[in-house]
């Protein structure tokens, strides 16, 4: 398993996360098993967030409930979660405020029974955010020791901007949805200046590039989803050009064709993590095997463009 810088914390993560998002109906000994075969392949970090789960903090309650982990256990894993997402009957909304911040990290560390977090992330951009609070938040966490290092997700430069304007900590970490098919943080710069071609349109102002800038570590969500609810591309009869791409350079490595799909993130000089989603502990291994799979510019670009994308 390769490893990669996390942000400017001075710690070497896996390049591959394991999302912990869809357990909380599992049995302890599943979580176990999932959690156990991410170890063995080299995966010591674990992603979580208080929403998951179906009712606050229990994916975090279910994980540590299964998996009980030592103190030197402890030491060895990194456990990153998220805040910011309020469910609610008539639809959720986004609260970056001090005391939501304060009282999400507070669950989070009861229901992981755990007395600090590696790192937080804010769950999605609040449209209301008053930076002042997310900055006493922060300080008053990492002074008290309960959180390490913050981070985001699917935040955009302006955004970024904002926040670090007031906040003292360095920001480690932008979780961003990135697969070769949902590509529009690197298919934008590919393609940038085009007149009527739509990939030439710029949805996230740069993010990647910012993220390189400013040592932020971007960390592809949904790495295997053809879209936002369209399901995997992975054997997707949708996507034969692509997985026909796939099936052959699998053969050629000796992998399965989801390491591939793995190293079409891992291999770009940006030094991404991918957070998996899967509870099969045989997808995290084949997964796993992506990476540090070497592929070529030119494989890396003929997979781009078998996913739809134009290579002018």
């Amino acid at each position: 398993m390769r490893t990669v810088p996390l942000g400017t914390t001075g710690l070497q993560v896996p390049n591959v996360v394991l999302g912990l998002m869809r357990i909380a109906e599992m049995d302890d000994e599943a979580i176990r098993t999932l959690v156990a075969t991410g170890r063995e392949v080299g995966i010591t970090m674990v992603d979580h967030a208080d929403v998951y789960g179906g009712a606050p903090h229990r994916c975090e309650e279910r994980f540590a409930q299964a998996v009980k982990l030592s103190s030197s256990e402890r030491e060895q894993t990194v456990i990153q979660t998220k805040c910011g997402i309020v469910p609610g009957e008539d639809g959720a909304y986004f609260d970056f405020s001090y005391e939501h911040i304060i009282s999400s990290v507070t669950g989070s560390l009861r229901a992981l029974d755990t007395d600090y977090l590696d790192v937080l992330l804010l769950h999605r951009p609040d449209a209301l955010v008053e930076p002042e609070g997310v900055a006493k938040a922060f300080d008053e966490l990492h002074e008290a020791g309960k959180v390490r290092a913050f981070g985001v997700s699917n935040h955009t430069p302006g955004q970024l901007e904002l926040l670090r304007k007031h906040v003292r900590q360095p920001l480690v970490a932008n979780q961003l949805q990135l697969s070769i098919t949902h590509a529009p943080l690197v298919a934008q710069g590919v393609a940038a200046n085009m007149q009527g071609l739509d990939q030439s349109i710029s949805r996230d102002y740069g993010t990647l590039d910012y993220c390189r800038l400013h040592d932020i570590t971007v960390q592809a969500w949904s790495p295997f989803q053809a879209g936002f609810f369209d399901g995997v591309f992975l054997d997707n009869p949708k996507y034969p050009e692509l997985n026909a791409v796939l099936d052959r350079l699998a053969a050629q490595y000796d992998v399965p064709t989801i390491a591939i799909a793995t190293a079409w993130i891992t291999r770009h000089p940006a030094n991404m993590q991918v957070v998996l989603g899967t509870t099969n502990p045989d997808r995290v291994r084949a997964a796993a095997q992506g990476s540090d799979v070497p592929l070529t510019r030119a494989e890396w670009y003929e997979l781009f463009r078998a996913a739809g994308y134009q290579v002018p």
